[in-house]
């Protein structure tokens, strides 16, 4: 399989957090897809995805699967045995509830306001801006951030009592987060404890040494 990503990109990170849970890195080639250059927005690239965004799995008979979920759903199922997005019907809809949750409060939200309303990719790929209303995304994600802390002050995980999609979702919010400096509130206490027991995961510790950057196609 090859994954065309960037090393540091906060979506992709979604993916390579879910290859570390599941042991799946050996069997995954990375094409590095410089964000910084809109290399994913040129025509070849956008032959691939439409969306022209990142990541993307190609399989071996040239399927494409582009969308994190998708890529997780797909990869969580490959065994039979599936670990992030449920085995049950009540455990798969509250994990995909929770992380369409994550999705729209969290990790877009600080996406719209880093395209937005901060220099973002740079005048070359942001060919339009609208600042108001990436401020209000901002603040969008961090109402998120507190309905996230929320939740897990009742439980150990976002979607219940074991490691999901729905926590790489959240995972993925809050290093997007952090690459555009809006942090997430002090008294958000939860979320903090929980996020900093998050980052000793070996799957999340170690998803940007998965590749090098020295692999970045052209």
């Amino acid at each position: 399989m090859t994954i065309y990503d960037w090393h540091t990109g906060p979506y992709p990170a979604r993916v390579r957090i879910a290859l570390g849970e599941l042991g799946l890195q050996a069997q995954v080639r990375f094409v590095s897809i410089d964000l910084w250059k809109g290399k994913h927005k040129t025509p070849a690239f956008l032959a691939k995805n439409y969306s022209g965004t990142l990541p993307v799995l190609e399989l071996d008979d040239d399927t494409l699967i582009a969308e994190c979920t998708a890529i997780t759903q797909y990869l969580d199922a490959l065994n039979g045995k599936p670990v992030l997005t449920g085995t049950t019907p009540l455990q798969q809809g509250v994990i995909h509830m929770m992380s369409k949750r994550a999705e729209i409060e969290l990790l877009d939200a600080v996406s719209v306001y880093f395209h937005h309303a901060t220099p973002g990719l740079g005048p070359d790929v942001e060919l339009y801006q609208n600042e108001e209303w990436g401020l209000r995304q901002r603040d969008k994600a961090v109402r998120g951030m507190r309905y996230f802390d929320g939740v897990l002050q009742h439980r150990a995980f976002v979607a219940g009592d074991t490691f999901s999609m729905a926590d790489i979702t959240v995972i993925g919010g809050l290093i997007f987060a952090e690459l555009v400096g809006l942090a997430v509130p002090a008294e958000c206490k939860a979320l903090l404890d929980w996020y900093a027991r998050m980052q000793e995961r070996p799957s999340v510790r170690n998803r940007i040494t998965m590749s090098e950057p020295a692999e970045a196609a052209a």
